[in-house]
């Protein structure tokens, strides 16, 4: 299963592809999607869900998995970051994808074992599970975490044996 991770941002959106094998998880890319500041939120927008769509397309994911809104004291970044996940969920959605959520709580339990894990705790667990050489950058390795944690939450892959013993059964 092949699944891409989502960290939406109207400056940064993380994204990362992972892919179980049985039971192992091998990490295919990794990267953020970078929108200037002081450009028109409608232009920055575009940004994300093309390149969104280009990563898509390139990588092939199965499914995708995006993180919940956090809403701090600040109305107006969780609007714009609401803008933006809204983006993100319209492109996974253009390619037939299935869509999942996970509140930064569910992936930090799920990769670190602590819900309220830092960043740095979570950048390091994402490199040790997806055994890389060196952290991916921040929000990069939030949407890796964010597809671990979905990983994780699948079903165990059936064998076809057990399906056929069952059947038998």
């Amino acid at each position: 299963m092949r699944v891409i991770g989502i960290d939406p941002g109207t400056t940064t959106t993380g994204w990362g592809i992972v892919e179980s094998q049985g039971n192992r998880l091998c990490h295919i890319a990794d990267g953020c999607i970078r929108t200037q500041a002081g450009e028109p939120l409608p232009s920055r927008l575009g940004k994300i869900f093309s390149e969104l769509t280009r990563i898509m397309t390139t990588y092939q994911p199965q499914q995708a998995v995006v993180e919940e809104i956090f809403v701090s004291q600040n109305v107006q970044s969780a609007l714009k970051l609401g803008h933006a996940r809204g983006v993100v969920i319209a492109a996974a959605n253009q390619q037939g994808l299935p869509i999942h959520e996970y509140t930064a709580l569910q992936v930090k339990k799920a990769v670190v074992g602590y819900g309220r894990a830092e960043k740095q705790q979570m950048q390091e667990m994402v490199r040790i599970l997806l055994n890389m050489s060196k952290p991916a950058a921040q929000d990069a390795a939030d949407a890796l975490g964010v597809a671990i944690c979905h990983l994780n939450h699948l079903p165990p892959a059936r064998s076809p044996s057990s399906s056929a013993r069952e059947a038998a059964g």
